[in-house]
């Protein structure tokens, strides 16, 4: 490569590094500019120009959210409802993409192609059908209630199928001559070749089932029921709309979410690799 070819390099490789730039901060500003207007008072905020920073840096709107409202057991629901979904979806994804991949029964090919073509069925068309279920069970307003609709989840079993198609036959066939039941097999081979998978995909199960609006919204109508993310849009005013006090418990709201995704940004890109793979 001669000088002229690397400088040609050089000068693409820091364009390209410049718009990367700028796309980030593109991106984030609309979290920072958040953030930094949930600090401010509420005049300030309303201002008909832009200000970076605070004039007048308050707290006043974060302790409103933790004093005056019922966050706190909102934050109770949310980790409920987002684990108790979390827990159920690995176990039934991970029974359902074993038995699919490893056993040998009638209907198992059509079962998968119905799973496949499960994804073109947004989520949103189904919350009719969700409702009337629930509401027939008695179990709107309750913990129960939000977590079994979200429970449908096909891409998790698909990437177990795949993992679970990519072990190699002898370990099964050695644990099957040594009288292994299925769950031995399943429990004693299979889980612990997978368990990065597994991690990976119980951290974006929870963070999706965290950030749930539309299904929570529908299901509970008693303020003390509600999840964090529908719970931040009651932090109303009698005499009108704070915005700096929605915006405070926007950002109390999305921080456990954030602090989850800094903490395992490796298993969180893996998932959705493994995710985006599938859907491709």
């Amino acid at each position: 490569m001669n000088a002229d070819t690397a400088k040609r390099f050089n000068a693409a490789g820091a364009a390209i590094t410049v718009f990367t730039v700028f796309c980030a901060v593109v991106w984030a500003f609309p979290i920072y500019w958040g953030i930094v207007s949930s600090l401010k008072p509420e005049d300030e905020v309303v201002r008909p120009y832009i200000e970076l920073w605070p004039e007048n840096l308050t707290f006043q709107h974060y302790w409103f959210a933790l004093t005056e409202t019922q966050i706190g057991r909102w934050y109770i629901n949310s980790i409920a409802t987002a684990v108790g979904t979390t827990i159920l979806t690995i176990v039934t994804s991970l029974f359902a993409g074993y038995a699919i991949s490893q056993l040998r029964f009638p209907g198992r090919q059509p079962l998968y192609w119905l799973i496949l073509a499960s994804f073109m069925v947004p989520t949103q068309t189904l919350i009719i059908n969700h409702f009337v279920l629930i509401a027939d069970m008695g179990l709107l307003n309750t913990w129960a209630g939000i977590i079994l609709p979200q429970l449908i989840s096909p891409v998790v079993i698909i990437v177990y199928k795949q993992f679970f198609d990519q072990v190699p036959k002898d370990f099964r066939e050695a644990a099957v001559m040594d009288n292994a039941t299925e769950f031995g097999v399943l429990f004693k081979i299979y889980i612990p070749m997978n368990w990065g998978v597994t991690t990976a995909l119980s951290i974006v199960t929870f963070i999706w089932s965290w950030n749930a609006f539309l299904w929570p919204f529908l299901a509970v109508t008693k303020t003390e029921m509600m999840t964090i993310t529908v719970g931040i849009t009651q932090v109303t005013d009698a005499f009108g709309v704070y915005y700096a006090r929605q915006l405070a418990s926007a950002v109390l709201a999305g921080f456990p979410v954030a602090l989850a995704y800094l903490l395992f940004q490796r298993r969180v890109t893996q998932a959705i690799t493994l995710s985006a793979g599938i859907k491709g």
